[in-house]
């Protein structure tokens, strides 16, 4: 993943940082915040150095970046308060697991795996589907974030695209992936299913931390 640097205008500490985290210090809580990624720390300096007037002025301009440099905090921060999930698989396809933990403290709310010849995408869609019934289980009003675009597409289709083999080996998997189908298609929920922005926030809390 490339590396991106961010700017901070207006925040706690104005200044120029090199991972979301410490920027996110910056600007969490504040009000009005002014702040903005870059792709590297040239264009990063730059505009610091010119100010957040002179930026949006001289058009770090487009449409779409002065869009963002307006959005308040809040509005470019995950949401702690909700369910995170993610999967793991070693080799492809290998031994898949997958979790969901609640975002804000790390904690884990369900482990299932390792399992044999999986893969990652069916992992994150167990897991998808895992958290949406787990919170309308429990009546939960939490959203749940993936960072995989293909489980939250397979997740709103109610159907898997994998072009995994179903072998004897991996055939629990399959077991799995049929009975998240079924529940797709046999209920309704009202949980948000939200996109968790690695490339601005990080790694997603659940994430097993093998990359």
């Amino acid at each position: 993943m490339p590396k991106k640097f961010y700017v901070v205008w207006k925040g706690l500490n104005p200044g120029i940082y090199d991972n979301w985290e410490e920027c996110k210090m910056q600007v969490e809580g504040q009000e009005n915040t002014k702040y903005k990624s870059f792709p590297n720390h040239e264009e990063a300096a730059k505009a610091f150095d010119e100010g957040y007037n002179n930026y949006l002025r001289k058009g770090g301009g487009s449409p779409k970046a002065v869009s963002n440099l307006l959005k308040p905090a809040l509005a470019t921060q995950p949401n702690l308060n909700s369910l995170a999930v993610d999967a793991a698989c070693s080799g492809n396809p290998g031994d898949m697991e997958y979790r969901g933990v609640y975002a804000a403290t790390g904690e884990e709310i369900f482990h299932v795996g390792p399992m044999k010849k999986g893969t990652n995408n069916i992992g994150e869609f167990l897991a998808l589907v895992h958290g949406l019934a787990l919170l309308k289980q429990q009546n939960s009003s939490l959203p749940v974030y993936s960072d995989s675009v293909n489980a939250i597409k397979w997740v709103k289709n109610k159907k898997s695209k994998t072009l995994l083999e179903r072998t004897s080996v991996n055939e629990p998997i399959f077991d799995l992936i049929e009975r998240a189908e079924k529940w797709l298609k046999e209920n309704t929920y009202s949980t948000k299913i939200l996109k968790w922005e690695t490339s601005e926030w990080g790694e997603i809390p659940a994430d097993f931390g093998r990359k």
